[in-house]
């Protein structure tokens, strides 16, 4: 009763308050002042009909105490987190209006960070990248146009913090639960000969995780050169990157494991005649990613500023996975003769390998005028992926097993091209017109054996990749701002976007049909209250999707389940963000999404697991749903924030509300996440009075305050049960779905050093 009566104070307070402190853009509560080179030309500004919430660097350093980037950003709007390993580090991932990593836009300084082929942005490959950023912009929705993969819920852009004029040192160290960790050193050169800086970063981070084995070990670093001079050139050649090293904690449980064993990680069993014997000590991901930006702002004339860029992205990786029982020819091995007769199956270890290259250029020149703001845009970049895989071990093996017996490899090769054009036109007073119209031309090939075995081949093999697709969108956007006066503004707009098969949507689909590409439609209706002490912005939104890809339970030729393509869906949706700055000390914020999302016409797909024979063993069941809610999208999400600073003592308490979220696209209450009540606090005080410190912070994050048992990921496993084996019969659903459980009450001391 306790958890439910937070939950409706929570949601009862972003419903009933109708203010928020003085704030330049949408959800903003703070005034957000970038310097010239934080504002990238894919940023929203005040006047751009989209829903965004901008956060500066002082806002993230408040709660940037070793968690990832996602769960900086829980506060915003219509965003959702989630933690493998169940306490923040490691790999984790955000949702945005129920959407995943693969169809939310990501960049750095315009670049793209999304991987292109599978779309996905893995945060633990950059870990501590916040201590070396400068603000971000969430935006929601279609928002603006961007480099890359296509946005279909929204985007986060991210700039690196500005080049520092005065010399500076920081050390900063965070400890606490699950040996969770984090040190940090930065310094700054300052200006150097009225003309470079310096600026340089490098971070640590570990931590045991709330699973068992879910370990994380991170290091990163940053670099920035910067030069400038009088005549309006900025040149920055920045680097930074990191190497991590996890325990995977990629399963999730049964319920009946949460009851009893909720820190349970099944990653690495060895199985014995079916029982766990042990756990493999090398079942670890480890990858090391890279990149290198050359960025130049020149400013050509007092309303003409030129930006580009250059940028190259190395990635190697690779992780190690023990398999029991695996039928040996999957793998390219013979069966051997031993002494209990002919091995055909056997455990092995086997190592998975990717080696990548992403590089290219993006530019953008800027008009800024009295009455027209316009940007022409683009980028060209270059992608190539080798994957392939080894084994490197199998047990009872009696043949001489080659150290480097490769199995599959193949390589991904993606061209990315687009070109955009947009402009803010101030038609009369306070009414103004915005358009968008971007061209993206995408070429993607795969070739080479893929790693899985083509039973239905005669004879049998690996499945042979040979994609070729050419991919050409026009994606237009228009709106209308209207500032009724100083405190009123009324916004309207409609976008299109479109996005491309991911990888896994060729690789793990049907063998000979590839998937299509998705369209959104995204329309956005809001409204903006400010005043010095408080702001409301009230947001509604419809996404009609054509063609989306979903994982509907349907299986490919050898028996895995493959997302499909289904004809119309949508998402729907009002978005109130609120604030109040009550006093100089105290300030009070609050935002809530209350949405519907559907599939119409859906239809899912249930296998019987039961079955004797391999035809009959991945023989579904299609099961029309009608008008179906889409996984992983609850209709209501709510956050309330009190935040104090007064005299160096700063207090922030965060809580989130998240209603029910379904595993799969039936709507089955057994095959979903539960709702949970979430709060966190964070507790600090700065010193500035120290001789020769430019101050001294210390203080203390507790998370998950309440000890709140709850579930924030997780996947459906449904099958379908015939009474007595007669498949003439309806059959009944059988729900065995998986969960990853979430850390209780658990803290992170933290102390700063400035000088």
């Amino acid at each position: 009763m306790k958890h439910h009566l937070t939950a409706v104070a929570a949601a009862v307070a972003c419903c009933a308050v109708c203010f928020a402190a003085d704030a330049q853009s949408a959800d903003s509560i703070v005034n957000v002042t970038l310097q010239e080179v934080e504002v990238t030309a894919t940023r929203a500004e005040a006047k751009t009909p989209i829903s965004f919430t901008n956060l500066n660097a002082r806002q993230l350093t408040a709660v940037n105490h070793g968690l990832d980037i996602p769960f900086l950003l829980s506060s915003t709007p219509s965003l959702l987190t989630t933690s493998d390993a169940g306490a923040g580090m490691g790999y984790t991932s955000l949702r945005l209006r129920g959407t995943d990593a693969t169809r939310i836009n990501i960049s750095v300084n315009d670049i793209p960070m999304n991987d292109a082929e599978s779309h996905s942005i893995y945060w633990v490959n950059t870990p501590d990248l916040t201590s070396s950023l400068g603000s971000i912009q969430v935006q929601r929705g279609v928002g603006t146009s961007t480099n890359g993969s296509g946005a279909f819920g929204g985007g986060i852009n991210m700039t690196t913090a500005s080049p520092s004029d005065d010399a500076y040192g920081e050390l900063s160290g965070s400890y606490g639960s699950f040996n969770t960790h984090k040190a940090t050193l930065k310094l700054g050169t300052g200006l150097m000969g009225n003309h470079f800086t310096l600026d340089a970063r490098l971070s640590h981070l570990g931590s045991d995780g709330y699973r068992d084995r879910a370990s994380a070990a991170l290091q990163s670093y940053y670099a920035q050169l910067a030069y400038r001079n009088s005549h309006g050139t900025l040149l920055r050649l920045l680097t930074f990157g990191g190497k991590e090293d996890t325990y995977h904690a990629w399963d999730g449980i049964s319920r009946d494991r949460l009851a009893t064993d909720r820190t349970y990680n099944p990653n690495g069993e060895i199985k014995h005649d079916g029982k766990v014997t042990g756990f493999y000590e090398n079942q670890k991901d480890i990858y090391r990613q890279t990149h290198y930006q050359l960025l130049l702002d020149q400013h050509l004339s007092p309303v003409w500023l030129l930006n580009v860029g250059l940028h190259y992205t190395d990635g190697y990786g690779y992780y190690e996975e023990y398999k029991n029982n695996r039928t040996l020819k999957e793998y390219l091995l013979e069966p051997v003769e031993t002494a209990s007769g002919i091995l055909k199956k056997s455990s092995l270890v086997r190592k998975k390998a990717v080696d990548s290259g992403f590089g290219g250029v993006v530019f953008a020149a800027r008009y800024t005028g009295d009455k027209l703001h316009a940007t022409l845009g683009g980028s060209l970049n270059r992608y190539v992926n080798h994957h392939y895989g080894r084994v490197l071990w199998v047990e009872n093996y009696t043949a001489t097993l080659s150290p480097d017996h490769e199995y599959y490899r193949n390589t991904g090769r993606k061209n990315d091209f687009n070109i955009y054009a947009k402009a803010s036109y101030d038609i009369t007073h306070g009414l103004s017109a915005y358009a968008d119209l971007q061209y993206r031309h995408v070429s993607y090939r795969i070739t080479g054996d893929n790693d899985k075995w083509d039973w239905t081949a005669t004879p049998e093999h690996l499945q042979r990749l040979d994609i070729d697709e050419l991919f050409d969108f026009f994606n237009p956007k228009a709106g209308l701002s209207w500032e009724l006066n100083r405190h009123n503004r009324i916004f309207g707009s409609i976008a299109v976007a479109h996005k491309e098969p991911t990888r896994n949507n060729y690789t793990d689909g049907l063998f000979l049909e590839h998937p299509r590409s998705e369209r959104l439609i995204d329309y956005e209706l809001g409204y903006r209250y400010t005043t010095n002490r408080f702001a409301l912005s009230l947001t509604g939104y419809y996404m009609s999707y054509k063609d989306q890809l979903v994982l509907n339970g349907r299986l490919n030729e050898i028996g895995e389940m493959m997302a499909e393509n289904v004809p119309d869906s949508y998402r729907m949706g009002l978005e109130l963000t609120a604030g109040w700055q009550i006093a100089s000390w105290l300030r009070w914020e609050v935002n809530g999404t209350l949405s519907r999302n559907r599939i119409k016409d859906y239809v899912a797909y249930v296998s019987d697991y039961d079955a004797d024979t391999w035809d009959d063993m991945y023989t579904q069941t299609a099961i029309e749903c009608g008008s179906s809610p889409i996984a992983f999208s609850p209709s209501f999400i709510a956050n309330n924030t009190f935040a104090v600073d007064w005299r160096g003592l700063g207090v922030q308490l965060h809580t989130q509300y998240v209603g029910r979220q379904y595993l799969d696209n039936t709507g089955s209450r057994e095959d979903s996440l539960d709702p949970y009540c979430v709060t966190d606090m964070h507790l600090s005080y700065t010193l500035t009075c120290i001789p020769h410190l430019k101050g001294l912070t210390v203080g203390l994050s507790i998370y998950n305050l309440f000890n709140k048992h709850y579930e924030n990921n997780g996947y459906s496993q449904t099958a379908a049960l015939y009474p007595g084996g007669d498949k003439t019969q309806k059959p009944t659903l059988s729900s065995d779905p998986r969960f990853y459980p979430m850390a209780g009450t658990n803290v992170l001391a933290h102390l700063t050093v400035r000088f």
